[in-house]
């Protein structure tokens, strides 16, 4: 078999960013596919699974009610390897187009105060492994060292990556 395309990223020169993973086409239609990338992978240690399950429930239910970008998105949920998130949204965009809906969502988590939105039995399959004081720290963090003056170099795969340039 093929390497699939996210497997061609140089995750040893990666960083902390907001990149355009894929582009997928069926007919006219296009869905863009977001590596929100939260750690520096196999150099920082991966985020905990309860924070990334709790950052899962708040930004699923933070962008598919979002008033502009709700109805556009296909999907939000972690990297299996836990450095991250993707984000698909119908449309052909680019990175720099979703930094100021990725800023605000995280902005939201780090200070989001309550319940964990379906965190409960009936809404989750594992309601218990949520921890939303370390989801919000993570928010933080992202927003600090990746979000807040993202530049060009952490808006675009590294250059070794074979997706550059997407």
């Amino acid at each position: 078999m093929e390497k699939i395309a996210s497997f061609t990223v140089d995750h040893e020169a990666l960083e902390p960013g907001l990149y355009v993973s894929r582009r997928d086409r069926c007919g006219d239609v296009c869905v863009t596919t977001f590596d929100l990338r939260m750690t520096a992978p196999n150099r920082e240690p991966a985020m905990d699974t309860a924070a990334v399950h709790a950052l899962e429930h708040l930004g699923a239910t933070f962008l598919r009610n979002h008033p502009e970008w709700g109805e556009r998105v296909v999907y939000f949920g972690p990297m299996g390897c836990r450095t991250g998130f993707y984000l698909a949204v119908f449309g052909e965009w680019d990175a720099s187009d979703l930094v100021p809906v990725v800023t605000d969502l995280f902005s939201w988590a780090a200070g989001y105060e309550g319940d964990v939105p379906g965190a409960n039995a009936h809404d989750c399959g594992n309601y218990l492994d949520i921890n939303l004081p370390m989801a919000r720290w993570e928010a933080q963090r992202y927003l600090d060292r990746a979000l807040v003056g993202i530049d060009e170099a952490h808006l675009a795969y590294p250059k070794t990556s074979a997706l550059n340039g997407l």
